[in-house]
């Protein structure tokens, strides 16, 4: 019974006689974890939403981006200039609010984009 509470998402399991301290805890404990699991749903949220506002040429460079490619093999597999993958990557990297690469490789991670994504 124990087992199954746990896998069904069950903060603790309490016996019984159990302390009010006990009940008090384990309550605190779930709404922590509640408090947390919204937080980390708005900023999900929030991520995609920016996500959407960019155009589907600066999803696909974006992938490429966060892929590891470099501008120029980005421009040949799109069959582009070097300078139009720069300005679609600045614009990607605008709007997504990334401040660096590695920000957006972790925010392409948590929206699980692969490359060539849309």
């Amino acid at each position: 019974m124990t087992v199954k509470a746990m896998k069904s998402g069950a903060v603790e399991f309490l016996t019984k006689p159990f302390m009010d301290k006990t009940l008090l805890d384990a309550i605190q404990q779930a709404l922590e974890r509640d408090r947390m699991t919204r937080q980390q749903r708005g900023k999900l949220a929030e991520l995609r939403k920016r996500y959407a506002t960019l155009t589907a040429r600066e999803r696909e460079v974006m992938a490429l981006v966060v892929s590891g490619m470099l501008n120029k093999q980005i421009a040949f597999e799109l069959g582009t200039s070097e300078i139009t993958v720069k300005i679609h990557r600045g614009h990607a990297m605008r709007k997504m609010e990334a401040g660096s690469l590695a920000e957006l490789v972790k925010m392409a991670g948590k929206l699980e984009i692969a490359p060539g994504t849309k």
